[in-house]
């Protein structure tokens, strides 16, 4: 018995310093972050560029599949872009097999009489999913640049504009854009969405352009150089995650990234959990696909070794989720058999300082950042201290979920691209009720998460018993976690049976 709780100890403690180094590496790019915004100089890219006599040609590429709510929205809003219409073209690349197509068509025909130059093309099969797409729809196009827009997202009509001067560099391949969001307020769910993905658009992707590591096409609202595409390899579909996969081969191949984070680009959060769940199962899962495809190919690149380790944790981000879901449960063991010194000396020297990183790069990115949209700094702060506990709560439990998606990515188990349903849901109004692209069924991950939650809630519970109150926070924030996904998951299911 002893020799298995020291085992338990040792793969609790090696789960928890694996998160701990990854936060820490986080609070470095937080550094390198603040850093850049107190001298904005430093970087060369940053001068301002003239406009050019002529703007050059460009593609926009709109990839949908079923998408019936904001399809005629997307493509009303890019023909309100602010570019010379005779020097781009719209390709909405349509593999929809419900009215959308037909949604489509009439949209295209209307834009076509107006003098537009937009098309409809369509494919026989969904091969290769969205990366299959843009393949395919690659030897139409004219354009010098490719603008690649999924069908949620409202470019600003300067969005072309504030892009492609930034290719003056001729080094530069690609040209990424920050997420904004359009319906942030509208639920717990969006509000800790948007959380999460401002530390990505701001700390993570700015603070790794400033420390000179690699960066990445975020699959949308960006432009790349055509050229760019072809050097790397064009588009794959091995992944489901092709963004990043031709992010890291074009950057191995010289390519520049440039992130602007000053140019935001609003989309439509997923409103609903098992759309939230099958976005996060397709970012996780092509997350790890990427990393065992391009982590030896890194490795053994010219990078330097700082570039290397943080390429690493970009890659291996998703799989930080197995190391949590670990954690969560190897703690419940221990709060049985290791006294409450033990546990407490043990959750200070190994994961206080990884809590502090992370609550610093989330704070940074959601109320000190420069040009903060969402009221008064008061405002930000009061909103972010309530926020914080359930986004941890949140994040935690869909840590089974998702590690199941990391564990197939890295074992080779191949799946569709499951797309994320959209409802054209903008600030407070709109609705999935009652919409299709719901989910119909349970699946046993839902069941699991339900079980968690009773575990870690029986957990606390033991915790307040026997006055040994080392994980009681860990155990409460999991429970609720667990707790708030199965329940979701079970009235947005019921929702669309009605």
């Amino acid at each position: 018995m002893p020799i298995l709780i020291d085992l338990i100890f040792i793969i609790y403690t090696l789960a928890l310093a694996i998160i701990t180094v990854y936060c820490l590496l986080q609070l470095q790019l937080l550094y390198k972050y603040k850093k850049y915004h107190r001298s904005l100089s430093a970087l060369p890219f940053r001068q301002p560029f003239t406009e050019p006599a002529v703007w050059p040609f460009v593609t926009i590429q709109l990839p949908v599949f079923n998408e019936m709510y904001v399809v005629d929205r997307l493509v009303d809003n890019i023909m309100k872009l602010d570019y010379p219409k005779d020097r781009f073209e719209v390709h909405v690349l349509d593999d929809s097999t419900d009215e959308t197509a037909g949604i489509t068509r009439r949209k295209v025909a209307e834009y076509k009489a107006k003098g537009f130059h937009i098309e409809q093309i369509l494919r026989c099969d969904r091969k290769g999913f969205k990366a299959g797409a843009l393949k395919d729809a690659m030897p139409r196009v004219n354009g010098e640049f490719i603008a690649i827009f999924d069908a949620d997202f409202m470019p600003k009509s300067d969005f072309l504009k504030s892009t492609l001067t930034h290719f003056q560099d001729k080094k530069v391949g690609v040209v990424q854009t920050r997420w904004e969001h359009l319906n942030e307020n509208y639920s717990l769910i969006t509000r800790l969405q948007a959380l999460q993905l401002n530390a990505h658009f701001r700390v993570e992707q700015q603070g790794r352009q400033a420390g000179n590591y690699l960066l990445q096409f975020n699959g949308t609202a960006g432009v790349w150089r055509r050229t760019a595409i072809d050097d790397a390899g064009g588009w794959e579909a091995d992944t489901l995650t092709e963004d990043l996969d031709l992010s890291i081969r074009a950057q191995l191949k010289g390519w520049e990234i440039v992130f602007l984070e000053e140019v935001g680009s609003p989309a439509e959060l997923p409103s609903e959990m098992n759309g939230l769940k099958s976005q996060q199962f397709r970012w996780m899962k092509g997350g790890a696909e990427t990393a065992r495809k391009m982590l030896p190919t890194v490795w053994h690149s010219h990078l330097s070794l700082a570039q290397k380790i943080h390429a690493t944790l970009q890659l291996g981000a998703s799989t930080v989720f197995v190391f949590v879901f670990i954690m969560g449960v190897f703690s419940v063991p221990l709060l049985l058999f290791w006294t409450k010194t033990q546990l407490g000396t043990a959750i200070f020297q190994y994961g206080f300082l990884g809590m502090l990183a992370l609550i610093g790069v989330h704070y940074t990115a959601n109320v000190q950042a420069p040009g903060k949209e969402g009221g008064r700094f008061l405002h930000r702060f009061v909103k972010f201290i309530l926020l914080f506990p359930l986004f941890l709560a949140l994040s935690m439990g869909l840590s089974l979920h998702n590690s199941i998606a990391v564990l197939q990515g890295w074992l080779g188990k191949k799946s569709a691209f499951i797309r994320t349903p959209k409802f054209n849901i903008q600030g407070l109004s709109g609705t999935f009720h009652s919409r299709n692209y719901l989910a119909t069924k349970i699946n046993w991950t839902t069941l699991f998460e339900g079980l968690l939650a009773l575990y870690f809630l029986l957990a606390a519970g033991m915790g307040l018993y026997t006055e040994n109150f080392g994980f009681l926070p860990l155990h409460l924030i999991l429970a609720l976690g667990y707790g708030a996904i199965f329940f979701y998951t079970l009235q947005h299911l019921s929702v669309s049976e009605q």
